[in-house]
């Protein structure tokens, strides 16, 4: 089959062009795939992290991508679906995971499917942080598709809401591997400065309000001083709000703060480092963050919230926090220590990892389209 993927790729950086290069990986190993990017994903005042771009430090997968689509000029719409016609694609994939890219993808989207089938994985339909005219752009996004592929049932019954009878798939999250392999316990503590003998919480990824940064630094503040937080990931925004309540609480000798973006070659140190990840997320759809700590067979609390709990299963690979609140997160933290659940927690992961892959993906997706009428 002829593939066109339409989404975030190298030079671009972040989870999604992660995604994005496994799955296309997995597509080229039986398919041809052609890849396009953005030659301007958003425009900088609009991006709140550092950079957008790959750094020498960063450990990427450089897809030969061509970067055309420009999301803010309407020109661009145009070329870049002059651009996939040419290559003839039997199917067009793309990822979609808030409003902003709306315009640019479903024009793209509605200029090439009368010969091609266009499917979109979905991160999200509705978005974390909503916006006056959100419905309005998704809906629009939406009509441009064949076909769907979702990654929770929350996200599926979400795509209901705006189109009740939309083809969609739903499979799991697949685990990123391309980390590599776990890193040295104790050689990693020492290199984040993690004092001896601590029980370490993880909290890692972009900081963004949404996922309760705040409810977890309020939890550690309830558990003795056996325990400390290693934050890693860069914030959107300003960190000053959670330095403040850091200092509040009185927990600050206990919070590790590396407040930046993690290279992918530092991941493997991050998770060996933690004994317990923690998702304490105040809305969400589901999270790469789970596939990174379950490739390091690392145990994950996650709040009761959007689809989270159909990869964390309570008491089998990790623990589910019933609400979002910081006490019920102390309290399933003290179950874990408590309990020594970390090796039977772990062997669990190792089941579910034999189930999840990204050829498995991309199997699925393929043979959807087949099943899909232009």
């Amino acid at each position: 089959m002829n593939i066109a993927y339409l989404s975030t790729f190298y030079p671009l950086r972040g989870g999604i062009a992660q995604f994005n290069a496994s799955l296309y990986r997995a597509f080229e190993k039986e398919h041809s795939v052609s890849a396009f990017t953005f030659c301007r994903q958003y425009p900088q005042f609009l991006f709140p992290g550092s950079s957008q771009y790959v750094t020498d430090q960063d450990k990427a997968d450089p897809i030969p991508s061509r970067e055309i689509l420009d999301t803010i000029n309407p020109l661009t719409y145009f070329t870049t679906a002059r651009a996939v016609k040419k290559t003839a694609p039997d199917l067009m994939v793309m990822k979609f995971w808030m409003p902003y890219f709306a315009p640019s993808l479903g024009t793209v989207a509605k200029l090439v499917r009368k010969k091609t089938k266009v499917i979109t994985v979905l991160d999200n339909v509705v978005p974390h942080e909503k916006r006056i005219g959100d419905d309005t752009l998704i809906g629009y996004f939406l009509r441009q598709n064949h076909g769907f592929v979702a990654m929770s049932e929350k996200v599926k019954n979400d795509l209901k809401l705006y189109l009740p009878e939309a083809p969609c798939i739903l499979h799991p999250h697949p685990l990123y591997d391309h980390f590599g392999n776990a890193a040295d316990k104790t050689e990693s503590r020492k290199a984040l400065n993690i004092p001896e003998g601590k029980k370490v919480l993880l909290f890692f990824g972009f900081i963004r309000d949404y996922k309760g940064l705040d409810l977890l630094i309020k939890a550690l503040s309830k558990l003795d001083d056996s325990y400390v937080l290693l934050i890693g990931g860069e914030v959107y925004g300003d960190f000053e709000q959670y330095e403040k309540l850091i200092q509040e609480q009185g927990v600050s000798s206990r919070v590790i703060r590396h407040v930046r973006y993690i290279n992918d070659e530092e991941v493997p140190a991050f998770f060996a480092a933690a004994d317990l990840c923690v998702l304490p997320y105040k809305s969400a759809t589901q999270s790469g963050i789970t596939s990174i700590s379950f490739h390091f067979e690392k145990p994950v609390l996650a709040t009761d919230v959007g689809g989270l709990k159909e990869s964390v299963i309570h008491s089998k690979t990790g623990l589910i926090a019933a609400e979002p609140k910081e006490e019920l997160l102390a309290k399933e933290i003290r179950n874990y220590f408590d309990n020594s659940l970390e090796e039977t927690l772990a062997a669990n992961i190792r089941e579910y990892k034999k189930k999840t892959s990204w050829n498995s993906l991309a199997h699925a997706i393929v043979d959807f389209s087949m099943q899909l009428k232009k």
